[in-house]
């Protein structure tokens, strides 16, 4: 009991400064292990590198991302100047400004930079919960990689080095722009049209969904003239000079969007009204490019955030529950509040290791391919390849459910705080993993009947059977023949594009399935690390 007390002294202080002292590297021992196990060939000056990001991250980007998350410094548009001049400027905080140029001028993309030291840093940013500043680093990523494969022009080459490596100090910011009107996620239907002119291509239409929006090139899909092919085209912002002059190429911003998650970044309706355009690949392998590169490397970077987002929830729910008292104890021992916390760290510790496990296998195939001998555990190359394909899919749809299921109960384990967006990041990265989960990147269903499409399309060549007890080389061999011989049903059913009852209830059992198979891969990769 307590007597009454109109000064009532009690205060935070004491978690705050644990919480903004913590460096999310060197403070964190499980990050560290998995580190070492997986990026064990990593050198002291890499570490040391990776230590000096992780400080700032730590700290200064700590404080400015969250300054950017608030309500009040939302991104708005100004359409036109004051002489009436349309500019479609998109205005950003200064904290977003800062924090974007300090992590640009970090140049992780630049040929100079290690892969692992690579996917180390933005894994970290990912805990920073960002996304205004996230998404971006992501799609330049993409585009990164879908230009190094198909840049065959002068200003192709310009654009990659201006993303990779800079021009005059200045890292040029990349965007993906594939939704449209009809359907998102149903790119073979898009109608923005390209047409070849005797100067070059132009493209008209409108995209209806454009992170990123404040890009300096955006990666699109569009259908050249009186073709049923998806082709992929470079889109500069501004065409040589005219971005300080804020007249952008051809284009205008109709509006942002007012969406649910990632409030620091801007997503737009854009439309084009001749932009020129630069185009990539063979306009007739425009889809395949696009989802094999483009969005590959998003879903993938999506999935690894899961893990991200949850180390720092888990730790932050952990301290809070050693630090609060509610009914005379403290809030860890009660049983209830002790399971949500061991449920937390174990899927965080779950997710990390996974996420570091498939970018193992992702750097031995990058190394295969530049002709460095690797061991892939006697899978041959294509085999390898198709691994990755769908785990990066699996990670994404089921890692990311996960994150946004867990993130609610790391918010409920600070009761009523754990709502206010200015005591805790957990309310905006619980926003950002509800509207990465659901949308980005393409939704659970679309994902799940991917997956399902490409394991049946790949039987001829890999023994379902197989593929799984390759996934899963370190699993009990009862639960591999378990779900192998679960696969081997659902697979037999042909199609999931019905909606009778046998159809709904194959598709609830190929839904956990899916679940049970990335867990027990996540489960594979925390026993390697211990």
């Amino acid at each position: 009991m307590s007597l009454p007390n109109r000064n009532n002294p009690y205060n935070f202080d004491d978690f705050l400064s644990w919480r903004d002292q913590f460096d999310f590297l060197k403070d964190d021992d499980f990050l560290q292990k998995v580190i070492r196990h997986y990026a064990s060939d990593l050198q002291a000056d890499q570490w040391q590198d990776i230590e000096q990001f992780s400080q700032r991250l730590s700290n200064e980007w700590q404080h400015l991302a969250d300054e950017s998350g608030r309500h009040e410094n939302a991104p708005s548009m100004v359409h036109f100047d004051g002489h009436n001049n349309r500019i479609d400027r998109i205005v950003r905080p200064p904290s977003t400004l800062a924090l974007e140029q300090q992590v640009w001028q970090e140049a992780v993309f630049s040929e100079s930079v290690d892969p692992w030291v690579r996917f180390i840093k933005i894994f970290l940013l990912c805990e920073l919960g960002e996304s205004g500043i996230n998404c971006a680093h992501c799609c330049t990523g993409g585009l990164i990689m879908i230009l190094e494969q198909f840049a065959d022009t002068p200003e192709l080459n310009r654009i990659l080095h201006h993303l990779k490596e800079g021009e005059n100090g200045d890292y040029a910011i990349g965007a993906q722009f594939l939704s449209e009107i009809q359907g998102g996620s149903d790119v073979a239907a898009n109608a923005v049209e390209a047409v070849k002119t005797d100067e070059g291509w132009r493209v008209y239409g409108t995209k209806f969904y454009c992170s990123a929006a404040h890009a300096d090139y955006a990666v699109i899909t569009a259908k050249p003239t009186d073709s049923h092919h998806v082709g992929v085209f470079v889109v500069p912002s501004w065409l040589p000079g005219d971005k300080e002059k804020e007249r952008r190429n051809s284009y205008s911003i109709n509006k942002l969007k007012t969406k649910l998650g990632t409030r620091e970044l801007p997503t737009a309706e854009i439309t084009y009204q001749g932009a020129v355009a630069y185009p990539l690949g063979d306009l007739k392998r425009g889809l395949a490019n696009i989802v094999g590169i483009v969005l590959s490397h998003s879903r993938f970077v999506t999935g690894l955030s899961a893990g991200a987002q949850l180390s720092r929830v888990a730790r932050e729910a952990k301290r809070y529950s050693e630090w609060r008292t509610a009914f005379g104890i403290t809030i860890k021992d009660f049983g209830l509040v002790a399971m949500q916390i061991e449920d937390l760290d174990s899927a965080a510790k779950l997710c990390t290791a996974g996420a570091f496990k498939l970018q193992c296998d992702i750097i031995k195939l990058e190394d295969i391919s530049r002709g460095v001998d690797k061991d892939l555990r006697g899978l041959s190359v294509a085999e390898a390849r198709f691994h990755m394909r769908i785990l990066i899919m699996l990670q994404k749809l089921v890692a990311c459910s996960d994150s946004a299921a867990l993130n609610d109960i790391g918010m409920s384990i600070f009761g009523g705080h754990g709502l206010m967006e200015d005591f805790s990041a957990l309310p905006r990265m619980f926003r950002d993993a509800s509207t990465l989960n659901g949308a980005w990147e393409g939704p659970r269903n679309l994902l799940l009947t991917r997956i399902y499409m490409d394991i049946q399309d790949a039987a001829s060549w890999y023994d379902p059977k197989k593929l799984v007890a390759d996934l899963l080389p370190n699993t009990a061999e009862e639960s591999v023949a378990a779900m192998a011989t679960e696969l081997g049903e659902l697979i037999a059913h042909g199609s999931l594009t019905s909606n009778d009852p046998q159809t709904i209830q194959i598709c609830r059992r190929w839904d956990q399935w899916c679940s049970d198979v990335l867990h027990a891969y996540q489960e594979e990769a925390l026993s390697e690390v211990s």
